[in-house]
């Protein structure tokens, strides 16, 4: 079998797969489709303990209403539960899904989800088969298809992005200027270390934990993981958090800082549009 041979085979088998994602969406069997998504309550946060570890995140015990008997459901994020908490108050809303008809199996997301459609695996298909259509079109016509193939689509794509970059970048700096400032203090730093089956290499991860009372006075809890000097050295810390009263989970250490970082996602995405187009352009003068 040759490489036009196979790559007409490769392009058939991921169509056939894409299309059978679709069909799996239109009739809502995906498991994306047959997952429960209810929006759960913090009912109680346990403190970290000094010197233990992040793994599953803060620990907190969680209600929720069953939609199918209609009573309250008090679960905890303890094990292998979804994403982890890392900011956390009594009262805080969070996501909370399980497979239909299995309840106990439910995972925890930080936000409350909108059910999705399942689409993922289906476009993760199609994306291989366009991969596929511009190898074979470099096989055929020259490898610089390659460059404008690859490089030109994703040229528009970063393009038609960059505008929701530039607003998302405004927004921030807007939430940064109307954050509240309130004193926190570490009450834990937690400590996790890794070794590498391979060689033995090992890998410490250091993540203090600040706890802080908003202006409303609510009582937070969160890993800090950033502008924080001396991580290992912070337990009993007092520190200044900058907040976002709409949502505390959305807190600094450093403003000045977060401030200056914002514009590098548009400057990267620039330089991305810039670096795609120019690869397509000497693609085509290639030809």
């Amino acid at each position: 079998m040759g490489w036009d041979e196979f790559l007409l085979l490769w392009c058939a088998v991921w169509g056939v797969v894409a299309l059978a994602g679709c069909g799996m969406s239109l009739a809502g069997v995906t498991a994306e489709q047959r997952t429960v998504r209810l929006t759960g309550r913090i009912e109680r946060v346990r403190e970290p303990r000094h010197g233990g570890s992040r793994k599953g995140g803060i620990s907190v015990v969680v209600s929720y209403r069953d939609p199918a008997s209609g009573q309250e459901v008090t679960v905890t994020n303890d094990g292998e539960c979804g994403e982890m908490i890392t900011a956390a108050w009594e009262g805080r809303e969070i996501g909370v899904s399980h497979p239909r008809g299995r309840p106990h199996v439910h995972r925890f997301s930080n936000i409350p989800e909108e059910p999705g459609r399942g689409l993922g695996w289906a476009g993760f298909a199609l994306f291989l088969v366009y991969v596929g259509l511009v190898v074979l079109a470099a096989v055929d016509r020259g490898w610089p298809w390659a460059l404008i193939g690859f490089c030109g689509p994703w040229a528009v794509f970063a393009a038609f992005h960059l505008p929701g970059t530039v607003r998302a970048k405004n927004d921030r700096l807007g939430r940064l200027a109307a954050m509240d400032t309130v004193r926190g203090r570490v009450v834990a730093v937690l400590k996790d270390v890794s070794v590498d089956q391979d060689d033995g290499h090992t890998w410490t991860t250091i993540t203090p934990v600040v706890s802080f009372t908003t202006r409303e006075g609510t009582a937070v809890t969160a890993h800090c993981t950033s502008h924080l000097a001396d991580p290992a050295g912070a337990y009993g810390r007092d520190v200044t958090v900058h907040y976002t009263p709409a949502d505390p989970a959305d807190f600094t250490l450093d403003r000045a800082a977060e401030h200056r970082s914002e514009g590098q996602d548009v400057t990267f995405n620039i330089l991305v549009i810039i670096v795609f187009v120019a690869t397509a352009v000497a693609g085509a003068v290639l030809l």
